[in-house]
């Protein structure tokens, strides 16, 4: 295997880039037929094995046609951006390095580009300087990661240690949230044994903001919620009086920001957000709008040592582990993420995050305006990079998307907004241009006009 390693790299790297050279112009989703040879990868274990040549062909060959182009210019679903091509290639080069960051022992390289991309993405938010964090999956796994923090830090507060004795017998902890909280914080808290359901839910105005209005009396451990950057409407809370109200009643304050933290790294859109560093976590994401690779989250909080309670455990063969990567993260072993972000901000610098931001932010408005000029409601204030589109009844905009999706032209999902049927886009990927949306906007005029 040593021997065929160089011709079987050069040979994955030809077949990679021959796969992004068409990624622009191919028809985003894959065709039922290239689907349906997806069966071909179901085989029974080969007792001996194959020749590595010959499963790579086979990776590319099957596997490749039957790709979604999530990582080309028109896509607009689910705010996944496709990946930079620095993030590509650091991601390249730190799988041949192949490190576990889980402590700096393991590796120095991966443990200092961790430690310096952390702190640029705490300034481009502009969080607190002394915040801590860690790289993780994504934003699921960055709210689970900080609500742990939250949980044991306000138990603590009320003479619980529930890092060491659980939650059984626990004083009751009280969780609220806006009415149109992402589902990744009920899964997480969840995960945290805080329950799905047993959120106190605030509500809200019709962008899904969190109302100020007859906002209740908290008392005992209580955690608060908030978002910044709604997964509709791209709307965040009005976090100053918000966060102000919570602290007063000594709650701690979490803040959901998968995408629209990234806000405040935009000077146009900054205002946003504002407010918003001052809450006691935070968690995002660099796979959605600094596109880098699958998978890579952030979570963080305002006080380094609550995090580091929460996820930290120690070992006789890992002398000093409580200060490490390893230590602020669920995982143990962990992919070195902190590589391609560091890559990605590198390349950026602050302007080149707040373009990529901004012209974002700027194409969503574009298509938002192609879409009114056509006649279809746009059901939301376009604020960010998220926009809202129904064609009437449900079923038409049912019928509409589905026939947009099987154009290929682009993609655009569905949801349900405040019960209204409508078809949802993101705009967050680094290579999207006005021709992009010009294009989109006339596949959704074909679908339309089908329907």
């Amino acid at each position: 295997m040593l021997a065929e390693r160089p011709a079987l790299l050069r040979n994955s790297c030809d077949r990679a880039l021959a796969y992004l050279s068409t990624v622009a112009d191919r028809p985003v989703a894959p065709s039922d037929d290239a689907t349906a040879k997806l069966e071909a990868f179901d085989f029974e274990l080969p007792a001996a094995g194959l020749m590595a040549a010959d499963v790579l062909a086979q990776l590319d060959e099957i596997g490749s046609p039957a790709t979604v182009a999530s990582n080309g210019p028109r896509y607009f679903g689910f705010v996944i951006g496709g990946a930079l091509p620095i993030a590509q290639a650091a991601g390249w080069l730190s799988a041949a390095w192949d490190q576990n960051a889980a402590l700096t022992v393991m590796s120095p390289a991966a443990a200092r580009l961790s430690a310096v991309a952390l702190r640029w993405i705490i300034e481009l938010l502009g969080l607190p300087a002394d915040t801590g964090g860690g790289f993780v999956t994504g934003a699921t796994m960055a709210n689970a990661t900080c609500l742990a923090a939250a949980r044991d830090a306000v138990l603590t507060r009320h003479g619980w240690d529930a890092a060491s004795q659980g939650l059984v017998g626990a004083p009751h902890l009280t969780v609220v949230a806006g009415a149109e909280v992402h589902m990744a914080i009920r899964k997480a808290l969840g995960l945290v044994g805080l329950g799905r359901d047993r959120v106190t839910l605030l509500p809200g105005d019709g962008q899904g903001r969190i109302g100020l209005s007859g906002l209740p009396l908290l008392s005992g451990p209580t955690i608060v919620c908030l978002q910044a950057g709604n997964v509709n409407t791209g709307a965040s809370d009005p976090f100053p009086a918000l966060i102000e109200w919570a602290h007063q009643h000594g709650a701690w304050v979490h803040v959901d920001g998968a995408f629209g933290a990234w806000a405040a790294a935009a000077p146009e859109f900054a205002a946003q957000v504002a407010g918003m560093a001052d809450a006691d976590s935070w968690a995002t994401d660099c796979h959605k709008w600094l596109n880098t690779t699958y998978d890579c989250g952030v979570a963080l909080v305002r006080d380094a040592s609550a995090l580091r309670t929460a996820m930290g455990g120690t070992a006789s063969y890992l002398p000093g582990a409580d200060t490490e990567a390893m230590a602020m993260t669920p995982m143990s072993s962990q992919r070195a993420r902190g590589i391609e972000v560091w890559a990605a901000l590198a390349m950026l610098g602050q302007s080149g995050v707040a373009d990529l931001v901004s012209r974002s932010c700027r194409l969503a408005a574009r298509f938002a305006d192609g879409m009114r000029a056509n006649g279809f409601a746009v059901l939301n204030e376009v604020v960010l990079n998220q926009v809202l589109v129904s064609f009437g009844p449900a079923a038409r905009t049912d019928a509409v998307i589905a026939a947009l999706q099987a154009d290929g032209t682009c993609w655009c999902g569905p949801t349900t907004w405040q019960g209204v049927r409508a078809m949802r886009l993101s705009v967050s990927g680094w290579s999207t241009t006005d021709d992009d949306i010009d294009r989109s906007v006339a596949a959704v005029r074909r679908a339309a006009d089908a329907r």
